[in-house]
Order: structure tokens, then sequence, then C-alpha cells
């Protein structure tokens, strides 16, 4: 399996982090700057690492609307897919930012110290819970099929 890779998108920055190759743990990858060279970044680390999918988070509001950001966030989405050789899909990532933050200082981390790394760790949320919703689900289906098996 080819590793699936996770973005943060932030108005300064944007995280990166990518699963190993059994699709299993994600891990922290990189903090590419929001500028123009963003999105050829991505898709050179894609290429690179031969990526199967990219997953991209969308901060949705707490009562579950598409704001301002989402909206960015989607932009930004329709602009990966028009130039991916792979699929690009959405995930919500409320919070994540804010857990990555609370993350960082839980292992005695300064908020100064974490700037370029905090987007990374929120990426790496966004795909851990991916990752787990996938193999949860997968478990599931499994489960029917051997209970219709019996």
């Amino acid at each position: 399996m080819n590793p699936i890779l996770a973005v943060d998108l932030g108005r300064a920055r944007i995280g990166v982090a990518i699963s190993d190759e059994l699709q299993l743990l994600a891990h922290p990858l990189e903090t590419i700057p929001a500028n123009d060279q963003a999105i050829p970044r991505l898709a050179h680390i894609i290429r690179e690492k031969k990526v199967d999918h990219v997953v991209v988070g969308i901060p949705r509001q707490m009562n579950g609307q598409i704001g301002a950001a989402a909206t960015e966030a989607l932009r930004f989405v329709e602009k990966l897919r028009a130039i991916l050789p792979c699929p690009v899909v959405t995930w919500d990532e409320r919070l994540t930012t804010v857990a990555a933050h609370r993350a960082l200082r839980d292992a005695g981390k300064k908020t100064r110290d974490t700037r370029g790394y905090v987007d990374q760790v929120a990426a790496q949320m966004i795909l851990q819970g991916y990752l787990d919703r996938r193999q949860h689900a997968a478990h599931a289906a499994g489960k029917v099929i051997s209970n219709r098996e019996k």
C-alpha cells in the first residue's frame, strides 16, 4: 500500500502529515508556507512519496456549518484536485489545531517554540482520525461478512 497524506490548511502555514505504508499510523512530515508555492510543493511531495490519496481538513464551525475558513479550504481542495494524480478527500477537522496546541503544551513545549510544528501535529491528528475511522469501518464490514458466513 502507498501512504496517505493529510493537509492542515492555515492562513500562514500548511501542516503536512503522512501515514506509514500500512495506512495505520500518522506521522508529522513538513510545514509549508501558505503562499503560491504551496500547491507545487504538495504536488512534489505526493509524487515523491507515491501517495495513494490526500486528506484535507475542512474546519467546519461547531454547529457543522461551513464558514469562511472552510470555504477557503474547499477552494484549495478544488485546486489540488485539478492538478494531482491521486484522489483528494475532505475530513471534518474541528478543533484539531486547538488539540495540537494542547498536546504540545502537555508535552512541555512552549507556544513560541511550536509555531512551525503545530500545523504538522494538527495534520497528524486529522490523518490519524481519518485512518482510525477507515480501520473501524473495515473491521465493522468484516464482522458483517463473517456473521453472514456463519
